[in-house]
This record gives C-alpha cells, structure tokens and sequence, in this order.
C-alpha cells in the first residue's frame, strides 16, 4: 500500500468515527433524557464502554497474536492521558467561563474511582518490576481486584446519580420531543457498530502510517496507537460540546479511564506466557504517574471551580495538565529502546 493510499484510509476512519461520534453524543443525550438516567451516568456507562472498545481489541490483538504485551499496556495507560488532556481542549474550546464551572461536582467521584485503580497498577507494576511474583498460573492477582473495584464503582457512581436526581424537584421541559426512546436506542446502536469497527481498523492503519513515515514502533505503540484508538472520544466529547452535553463529554472521559484499566485484566488473561504487568517495560510507571497527576489537578479544578483564564484561552488547572502531558511524551520518546 502506497503512503497516499493509507493516508486515504487513515483519514476516512477518522472521519466516520468523528461523524459516528456526533451521534453517540446526541441520542447518548437523548437516552439519558426519556429515561431520567442523568447524563453523567449515560456518559460513564453507555459512551465510556463503547468509545474504548477499540482498546479492549487492539489490547487483545497485541497479547494473543502479535505477542507484543507493551504495546497493549501502553494503548491503555496511553489512552488514559490522552482522554484526560481531552479536558484540557474541552476548556479551551468552551467560551466564556472555564468548563470547570459548569460541570457537576460528582465528577470527583468516578475520578477519584480512577486514581485508586491507577495507583493500583502502578503499585503492581513495582512489585512485578522488583520480582515479587502474585498470581494465579498467568493471571496476575490484579485482574481479578481490577473486575471487582470497577463493578464496585459503577454501582456506586449509579447509586450516587439516582440520589442526586432524586433531589431535582423542578419539572424539566423535553428538549427531544420528536425522537423517541426506542428510535434513540436503535440508532445508538447502530453509531455504535459504526465506531467500533473503524475503530479495530484504526490502530492497524495507523501502524502501517508510522512505518510508511519511518516512525519507531516503541514511540507509536505507546503514544499514536492510543491517541487513534481514543478518536471515539475526541468525536464524542467535541460533538457533547456542540449539543452542550458538557457534563456528558466529562463522564465519558473518566468513565473511558475506568474501562480503559478493566482492559488491563482482560489483556492479562488473554496474554498466556505470564501475569502481564511481569512483561512489560517500567516506563509504564511514568504514563501511570502522569495519568494519576493529572485526574488530580482535574479534582482540584472541580473543587475549586476557578474563574481565572490565561489570556481567555485556559485556566491554570488545564494549563497544569498540559504540562504533564508535554512531559510524559518527552519521557516516552527519550526511553524508546
């Protein structure tokens, strides 16, 4: 294949799945209204599962047949940066007051869910890298904790959504009178499909891109691997941004986050030859570590909701987030081995 030709289907995926997450982000919004589930949790549940589907294959592909568990690793983690400088474009896209401002507080929660399990396989990541060896025949003992923390999390941000929904009194206008539940469900599910099958092709097409360029494989496994197969979340979080579904692109960021570290697990009993984290390079740990910092800042931002904007563009908080993010790809770059 020619460097046009892939050119050519790289920019076509791109295209459908941004086309696709245009209306994932609307009959998301859509569903979220008729059933009262809130868009937060919409967001968390229905968008963040489907936009990392690309992942959870890419992942599975790099440990099964292509035998290449850093890779797999680094799409993850990778991917966890990438949705979290998501924020960072969304403030700076959004006009008037910083984004921060007009998000729900109960973010704090499903990010907070996140540093856990981030904090949890950066802790393992140690320990394997120091030969401490815990797990059950190939399957680390952390697969099993990561299935169990994330079912934990989902019920409780569900929990926590109904409460809060319970405490809203107003009547609410419909704003989606002329589209109906089952109409926004079957197209949901078809967009769905839509993304998920250019979204397996991607990562693939993106490889074939980097070695027509004469990229290193290292620096585009843990880097331009996970920045094509987030591509769903940049189209949904551009497209709720247009709808004003902020608090929807925001769910869907972090919730991506959470899914994106259950893939760990499933990668981990799909790689037969060991626990994965035994396999891998420790310069997962720094991508960890940055993913970690930066959903801090993002709690903070949440809290402390500042109005402040660095020349009308973003405020420190994004600022901040970009500057770990710049960081931990000159890290990356300069430990290729």
């Amino acid at each position: 294949m020619t460097h046009w030709l892939i050119f050519v289907e790289f920019t076509a995926l791109a295209l459908a799945i941004g086309v696709s997450g245009y209306f994932l982000s609307l009959y998301g919004d859509v569903i979220a209204e008729k059933t009262g589930w809130g868009g937060t949790w919409i967001g968390i549940a229905l968008l963040a599962t489907v936009t990392s589907l690309p992942e959870l294959v890419t992942g599975i592909s790099a440990v099964t047949y292509v035998n290449v568990p850093n890779i797999a690793l680094g799409d993850v983690l990778g991917s966890c940066v990438f949705n979290l400088l998501l924020i960072v474009l969304l403030d700076f896209l959004h006009r008037g007051a910083s984004v921060y401002t007009r998000i729900s507080q109960g973010h704090i929660l499903s990010a907070g869910f996140g540093v856990v399990l981030l904090g949890f396989v950066a802790f393992n990541l140690v320990l394997y890298q120091h030969g401490i060896n815990l797990s059950f025949w190939h399957v680390g003992i952390y697969s099993p904790i990561i299935v169990l923390f994330y079912i934990f999390a989902m019920r409780t941000v569900f929990r926590y959504e109904k409460a809060q929904r319970q405490e809203v009194v107003e009547e609410i206008a419909e704003r989606y009178p002329k589209i109906s539940l089952l109409k926004a469900l079957t197209f949901f599910i078809l967009v769905s499909v839509v993304v998920v099958l250019a979204g397996i092709r991607l990562p693939v097409t993106a490889e074939h891109l980097a070695e027509a360029m004469g990229w290193r494989r290292s620096f585009v496994g843990t880097v331009f691997v996970a920045t094509a197969t987030s591509l769903p979340e940049v189209a949904v979080t551009l497209s709720a941004l247009r709808i004003g579904a902020l608090d929807m692109a925001i769910s869907d960021l972090l919730g991506s986050n959470l899914f994106d570290l259950v893939i760990i697990a499933v990668d981990d009993m799909a790689y037969l030859q060991g626990p994965l984290l035994a396999s891998v390079s420790p310069v997962h740990l720094v991508t960890s570590q940055s993913a970690i910092m930066m959903t801090g800042i993002a709690v903070v931002g949440l809290l402390y909701r500042p109005q402040q904007r660095l020349f009308k563009t973003v405020g420190w908080v994004s600022l901040s987030m970009f500057i770990i993010y710049i960081l931990n790809l000159s890290v990356l770059y300069l430990q290729q081995e």
